[in-house]
Order: structure tokens, then sequence, then C-alpha cells
């Protein structure tokens, strides 16, 4: 794809999620690439995405993007899940900015690390219904044996602050059993909101298990392309480079997520403007 007639160097990066999970990728993308612009858009008044049928969710995502096209941006990450398995591929190249979701990213971090060849991806129902870890990881390399298992629970505990609490390790113990059994030694955390029970998660898989956080490859890929494009903010090169700005808007309720969103980043997240995200 050309490069995007809309925006120059200094625009920013969209990100875009259902809900608050989206954040956990934010926050990689603050700590490779500081200098970057961000505009994050949270669909907290539909959200959850799972569940909808593919119409609905591919007419979300649509309006998720428009807003930030709008918005001027250079590049997009769709940063839910649900939203990158069902709808992006099919629609990305419908915009004149190109777009990277969290699917591609963790699997292909999934194929390269595996020593065994047994991965698993756990996620929400919506992303393990649609098989869209495991379709990426066979076309990568259909040697590979994956399994796939839905942990719902781990959404509100992450979003409640139970990070810490000896009932989040239980639950997960009760749903990583099956993982354990079938000696997996790569497992993605194919939910953004995952990333805040890495360390649970860890605790239970072992350290013979690598853990994958497709927060993190997005954001290593993110910045890949920026850097293949030529679309890096120039303040990179800056001595000393300044730290991006960032805006958020949210469909709903910014006080809530206000708390939540400085939860999930580790700073403060005070200015945050609500939208009708209907009008796209």
């Amino acid at each position: 794809m050309s490069e995007s007639p809309l925006t120059g160097r200094e625009a920013a990066v969209g990100v875009f999620d259902s809900g608050v999970g989206g954040l956990t990728v934010l926050k990689e993308i603050f700590k490779i690439l500081p200098f970057e612009n961000c505009v994050y858009f949270g669909d907290v008044g539909r959200t959850p995405y799972g569940g909808r049928s593919k119409d609905i969710i591919t007419q979300f995502t649509r309006q998720d993007i428009a807003f930030l096209v709008e918005q001027k941006v250079k590049f997009i990450v769709c940063a839910c899940n649900t939203a990158s398995s069902v709808a992006l591929e099919d629609i990305k190249g419908d915009y004149p900015v190109e777009m990277v979701g969290v699917i591609e990213p963790g699997a292909r971090a999934a194929a390269e690390r595996t020593k065994t060849g047994k991965i698993g991806i756990i996620g929400t129902h919506a992303t393990i219904s649609s098989d869209a870890y495991a379709k990426c990881i066979h076309d990568i390399d259909s040697r590979l044996k994956v399994f796939s298992l839905a942990c719902p629970l781990f959404v509100p505990l992450a979003e409640e602050g139970y990070i810490d609490k000896e009932a989040t390790y239980l639950i997960a113990v009760d749903y990583l059993q099956t993982m354990k059994d079938v000696e997996i030694d790569t497992l993605v955390l194919g939910c953004t909101h995952y990333p805040l029970l890495k360390h649970v998660i860890g605790d239970v898989m072992g350290d013979n298990v690598t853990l994958i956080d497709s927060g993190e490859e997005t954001a290593r890929a993110t910045r890949d392309i920026l850097s293949d494009t030529n679309l890096l903010n120039p303040a990179a090169s800056q001595t000393p480079c300044p730290e991006g700005e960032q805006k958020y808007f949210v469909s709903d309720v910014p006080e809530r997520f206000s708390g939540v969103a400085s939860r999930f980043l580790g700073r403060e997240v005070s200015r945050i403007t609500r939208i009708d995200i209907s009008q796209y």
C-alpha cells in the first residue's frame, strides 16, 4: 500500500478497541515508540463485540476506523481480538491508511518461539470460536499443533483489579489445567486484558512455558511497519527525545474509563472525550 495521503510523519498512530483491553496494546506502543503521538478510541458503549454477528462486528469496526481516519492518523492498530479475527482482514483494504491487528503478530511470535510445536491459545469465547489464531499459525507452519481455550472470567478480573487475589489464581489453575495436560510449551495471551494477569498465568503454567503477549508483538509490528514505510515521527531523532501526545475518546461513560485506563496504563488518564460513534 502506498503512503497514506491523509497524514504526515508527525501525525498520530490510531488505536481502537471495543473497550479498555486495547490499552494494554497502547501501553506497549508507549514503551517501544514513546515519541509517537497516539489517539485511542474505546467503544465502551457497545462492548463487548464478542457474541455479536459478523455483520454487526464489521459495522462497528468500520465506524471505529472511520472515526480514526477523521482524526487524520497515519496508521491504525486494531487492538481488539474480536474485530481483528472477524472483520479487519476483509475491510482494511478499503481505507487509505495501513493497519495491523493483534492476531498475526501474536501468531507469528508463537510459531517462531515454540520448540515442541505445541502452542496454546487462550481468549474470549468469540476469539476462540473464530479459530483465527489457529488458522494464522497453521498458515505459517501447518505442522504445529494448536490447542485453544476460552477463559472468559479473566476479563472482569482484570478490569476490577483482581490481579493478585487468591481467587484469580484458583480460577487460573482451573482454566489452565487443560493446557498443562497437553504439555504446550508456548501460550498466546489472545485477549488484550490478559497481560494484566501475566504473572498469575505464568505462575500456573511454569517456567517451561513461554507466554506470548499479543500486545507486545503488535507494538513491535507497528514499529517495524512505520520504519519500513518511513512514517516514524521525526521527533525520534531528537536529543532528548520528546514524549508524544495522547488523546483518548470513548463512546460512553468517560468517568469509569478514566479509572480503569489509569490502572491499565500505569499513568493518570484524565482528559477523555465522549463521541457519538453512531455518526460514522
